[in-house]
Order: C-alpha cells, then structure tokens, then sequence
C-alpha cells in the first residue's frame, strides 16, 4: 500500500469513528502534591478518541500553587470539584482519582451523585466513614510522611522533585488530617473500579490496605496494570486503554 492510499484509508477510518464514537465527559483528579498537569498526555489521548477532558488543578498546587496557605483542607479540594461539575455543567461525568485523589473523588460523589456515570479509582486512597488521608496512610504516615510536616504543610516525601516545573509541590496538611464523611446511599449506585499498580504482577501491600482492600470488599470492578504509581506520566496511552478496559 502506497503512502497515499494509507492516509486515505486513515482517514476514512477515523471519520467512521468520529461518526460512531459517542463522546464521554472525563473529569481527571490527580493525586497529592502534582496538578493538572500530570494528566496532560492521558488528555491528548482522549481527546484524539474524540473524548471531553477537564484537568483541573487543586487549590495551592500545581500551577496554583501562589494560593497555597495552611488553612487549605480537603472540603477545598473537594469543592474545586464539585465547582468544575457545577459551573461547566457537567453530567454523565466518568470521574477518575489518582491515589490521594481517591479522597476527594469519594467526596465529590458524595454531594453529585447524580451527575456521575462512572467512578474509577486508580492506584487511590479508599476512605471509609469519618476518616482522613491520614487515616488512611496507616502505618506509612507514622514511617515517612509525619517527618516530612513543616509549618502546616506536607513536603513531598518520596525523594528528590524536579527543580522546575512541572513539579510536585508541597501540600496543606490539613487536607491530610480532614476526616470525610461516608454517608450518601446514592453512592453505592454508581458503577465504581479500582485500577491497581503491579510490579512483576504484584501489588504493594501499603497500597492494597490504602484501596484494594476496601475495593474488594465493596465487591468494586477491579484491574491491573503493570508500572508504577504515576501511570499517567510513564504511560499515559496504556493507561486511556485500561480506562477504556473498565469502562465497557
């Protein structure tokens, strides 16, 4: 086949997608210290799929990072959601957390239930009633994150971060230590996934008991893909088909 006839025959195909392809609304929540920007390729993708994409950055961090104070919590986080959703008008909104993101995702869901088609967790935090991030953390907390608390923020504390940005930034601590309430029945109706993190196929037993656990046991879709934590930087196009993997 000649380049010509490829490109034509590309074409062609892509035209039937657009023309078969129902759009979906993805609202993308990244997890602690990163921004919006972290899902910046994953948007790429699924934009090309034909696909809506919000990134939002939560407040203090990424590229807000000059509106960092210590009085941010997790009700900030989790109203700068609840706003994109209110204020763009969003519905049937698939509404994907990354690790800490899993935090305000469930708490997003709480109060706009109605408005959410899918939730997915990846690699996330999965709170029960009344707790906090902290909670959450269990053991990790006490064994490296409490010696990264400076003036009522969290410094990122796995390593060394870029010295320019994009980069992870530190954290309000009070988003931590904020307990979520659990409480909302509507929720249970929601189609929910965990997406987990392997490594030669396994899991981090840290992570199971920050997530999977609670997925199973909430009897949640659960899949695996094999990298780490930060799928949406290492690779962000295998990440859109696992996505596209739980959703169907």
């Amino acid at each position: 086949m000649n380049k010509l006839v490829l490109i034509l025959a590309l074409m062609a195909s892509s035209t039937v997608y657009a023309q078969t392809h129902q759009p979906r609304t993805f609202l993308l929540v990244h997890g602690a210290w990163s921004g919006g920007w972290d899902y910046a390729k994953v948007e790429t993708v699924l934009r090309a799929n034909g696909d809506k994409v919000y990134r939002p950055t939560l407040t203090g961090l990424g590229e807000r990072v000059h509106l960092a104070n210590p009085n941010i919590n997790l009700t900030t986080f989790i109203s700068d959601i609840v706003n994109v959703i209110k204020f763009e008008d969003l519905h049937n909104v698939i509404l994907v957390g990354h690790s800490f993101g899993g935090m305000v995702i469930s708490g997003v869901a709480e109060q706009l239930p109605e408005r959410i088609s899918h939730l997915v967790y990846l690699d996330a935090m999965v709170p029960n009633d009344g707790e906090s991030a902290k909670m959450v953390c269990g053991d990790l907390w006490n064994s490296l994150m409490a010696s990264h608390v400076k003036d009522g923020f969290m410094q990122y504390p796995f390593g060394p971060v870029r010295s320019t940005p994009p980069l992870d930034v530190a954290q309000s601590l009070k988003t931590f230590t904020e307990p979520l309430p659990i409480r909302n029945p509507l929720v249970k109706s929601i189609p929910t996934a965990f997406i987990v993190m392997t490594k030669n196929g396994q899991s981090q037993a840290a992570n199971d008991r920050m997530g999977l656990v609670k997925a199973r046991q909430r009897h949640w879709r659960i899949a695996t893909l094999e990298g780490g934590h930060y799928a949406m930087r290492e690779q962000p196009e295998q990440l859109v088909k696992k996505l596209e993997e739980v959703l169907n």
